[in-house]
């Protein structure tokens, strides 16, 4: 006989005769239910059919049989519930159990599944013993007031302005200040001289930030560059300034009459530069790479076609200073790139020279595309005594026997430098094995 599958059948004797009592076991929604279904037959005898007696010996077994079938189906009506519960419990058991042996104990694929999670997952370093969630990894400037009704729909500043700053350039950086738009810009001002408070007449000076450290130049207080990078080392890590889009580190003695930042940015988003600056006024600037002097005719240009030294650039030019350059007075990098940035600059080098001319490997993706000069918004190095971003001479201003004697030393500190930072990058180049150099000289 052929069942369902979700039929169970029950055979029970019910005599010592050869018929037997068939139950059956079928299932109801979530239930099981036990009845009797047919008396069958075993085939009957020669002897058996000539028996006069064989019509009461069968009505004899139905009477005796029937009421322990009923009773047996009422039983096991009852007790189905509990057995079907029981073997779906069981069945559950049995497949996780299965489970369980496919990774190879008990407890094991949870423990599992948790650990390649969580090694696909990166903290902070230090923030192990911290749930994830709860980690805030970046910060900005964004000043917040104590009684905590800031407005949230207040336009978040997108790029930073930083400038390190003396008292005696103090009508020059305010010409630099106006020209960007606070709804646009924070402004960060690194006091390399200590003094603060002289800055305060300015309207604009309680929404900038200022960081100051007292006599951080000896001998005279104009090398902008050595404290801008000082100071950015210091206090502009990437994750600090992460909600910046661009980062303008400025010298102070920049003339800023024909620069507009967002003409400027417009400029820099729509060509992909990811490091760049703006050209410099050949008549009126101190112009120490030819890359970097402003062309008229166009808006903005990535190389130079001009001789240098021994080299002519051409367009089959691939490196420093013909392409992929700029220099260290006026830099604007994105986000990304200044991360890479940052961590190149060396936090006991403070001069910064050398640097320029690896900045490409920080334009995340192709040097001579993505580094570039902007010739339309343009500025004007002024060149007052500074030390500056390369090892070139830049005019000096009469200076005291002491003035002279220090930069002098300050000067060969500089070659020192510039030697140490190319010396790292080699040794740094051949102790890293999974280094690959993206442009091979």
């Amino acid at each position: 006989m052929n069942f369902p599958h979700q039929d169970r059948v029950a055979f029970f004797w019910v005599s010592n005769s050869f018929s037997v009592c068939v139950l059956v076991l079928s299932n109801f929604g979530q239930r099981s239910v036990l009845f009797p279904a047919v008396l069958i037959n075993s085939p009957v005898s020669p002897l058996q059919k000539s028996s006069k007696f064989e019509p009461q010996k069968h009505n004899s077994c139905l009477r005796r049989g029937f009421p322990l079938v009923l009773l047996l189906s009422v039983a096991f009506f009852i007790g189905s519930g509990f057995i079907v519960t029981d073997y779906k419990q069981v069945l559950q058991h049995q497949t996780l159990l299965s489970v369980m042996k496919l990774v190879g104990s008990w407890g094991q694929p949870i423990d599992v599944q948790r650990s390649a999670v969580c090694e696909n997952g990166e903290k902070p370093y230090g923030t192990n013993t911290l749930p994830k969630g709860i980690i805030s990894a970046t910060s900005d400037f964004q000043m917040r007031s104590l009684w905590g009704d800031d407005d949230k729909k207040a336009k978040r500043s997108k790029s930073l302005l930083a400038m390190a700053v003396g008292i005696k350039q103090k009508l020059n950086v305010d010409k630099i200040v106006r020209k960007f738009p606070p709804a646009d810009f924070v402004v960060m001002l690194f006091h390399y001289d200590g003094n603060v408070d002289e800055w305060k007449g300015l309207d604009w000076s309680n929404q900038a930030i200022h960081v100051s450290a007292n006599n951080q130049t000896k001998w005279f207080s104009n090398f902008s560059l050595q404290q801008v990078l000082w100071f950015a080392k210091r206090f502009l890590h990437p994750d600090i300034i992460s909600e910046y889009e661009y980062i303008f580190l400025w010298d102070e003695d920049l003339g800023v009459d024909n620069f507009h930042p967002g003409r400027y940015l417009s400029i820099v988003k729509a060509e992909g530069l990811e490091v760049s600056q703006p050209a410099l006024d050949p008549e009126k600037s101190e112009v120490h790479h030819e890359i970097t002097e402003r062309n008229p005719a166009g808006r903005f240009h990535r190389r130079t076609y001009k001789k240098i030294g021994p080299r002519q650039c051409t367009d089959n030019s691939t490196a420093p200073p013909c392409t992929g350059f700029i220099e260290m007075m006026a830099p604007v990098f994105s986000k990304a790139s200044w991360r890479c940035a940052w961590h190149m600059f060396q936090n006991d080098l403070v001069h910064g020279w050398g640097v320029d001319f690896q900045l490409g490997y920080c334009a995340q993706g192709d040097r001579t595309k993505n580094i570039g000069v902007v010739d339309s918004e343009y500025i004007v190095h002024e060149g007052l005594p500074t030390l500056g971003g390369s090892a070139s001479d830049k005019v000096l201003l009469p200076l005291s026997a002491n003035q002279a004697s220090g930069r002098s030393a300050v000067k060969n500190r500089s070659y020192v430098e510039l030697e140490l930072f190319k010396n790292r990058w080699k040794n740094a180049v051949k102790k890293d094995s999974c280094w690959v150099d993206p442009y091979p000289q």
